[in-house]
């Protein structure tokens, strides 16, 4: 099995967790930040979650595993497979993604273990919710511009060497653009959603759809 190969399992791996972990979330009614409910009613969902709150993160970790390696597979490709007038183009801005992925997975790390600091607040100490849940809802926020630094890095190396298609650099760009601009609006979101966050969510499932197909040109190598 090449590299590519495993980076593209590694990718549509981090595209079927995420969607899978969304679900749970979504179905489960449990508390997400940028949700727009008010801080009563999070402290509420907080304190009965109970141990529905672990069953989506236990795939976290590999999620962030498999996001690594199909990045490492993503700079592998920028690397080797671009011609000599777009080599220094597209290694460039590999490591420009590659950083974004890295950063994303530190941050969103601590995102996750916010949700069981709130959990534990909610039960415990309900005057630390509402310091605990304006960081957590903030940084979920701010996150965002490391995804666009991760889409921007990977479709511009991917451009350079003549991996992708028009459709998906459109798709990256346009993707990048709405996930930065969402971040910019994080510090309004203390107080509940953004009317800007909807461009966050249309942002990560660009985002999501451009990993899974890149994915599959890596499997095609």
């Amino acid at each position: 099995m090449t590299v590519a190969d495993l980076a593209g399992l590694g990718g549509l791996g981090f595209v079927l967790i995420a969607v899978l972990v969304n679900i749970v979330h979504v179905r489960g009614r449990l508390p997400l930040p940028a949700s727009g409910r008010s801080l009563a009613e999070t402290t509420e969902d907080y304190a009965s979650v109970g141990a529905a709150l672990r069953t989506p993160s236990v795939l976290a970790p590999l999620s962030w595993l498999c996001l690594t390696v199909f990045a490492a597979g993503a700079v592998t490709a920028a690397w080797h497979g671009s011609s000599d007038a777009g080599t220094s183009v597209a290694r460039t801005w590999a490591l420009v993604g590659f950083g974004g992925v890295l950063l994303q997975n530190g941050t969103f790390a601590v995102v996750e273990a916010l949700r069981f600091a709130l959990a534990e607040a909610a039960t415990r100490a309900r005057d630390t919710v509402a310091g605990l849940w304006a960081l957590s809802t903030v940084l979920f926020g701010f996150n965002q511009v490391f995804l666009a630094t991760a889409l921007l890095g990977f479709t511009v190396a991917g451009s350079a060497h003549g991996l992708l298609p028009v459709w998906h650099v459109v798709l990256g760009c346009a993707s990048a653009a709405l996930l930065l601009v969402s971040s910019s609006a994080a510090p309004f979101t203390t107080d509940g959603a953004h009317r800007l966050s909807v461009l966050g969510l249309v942002g990560w499932l660009g985002w999501i759809v451009w990993i899974a197909v890149h994915s599959m040109y890596l499997l095609g190598m």
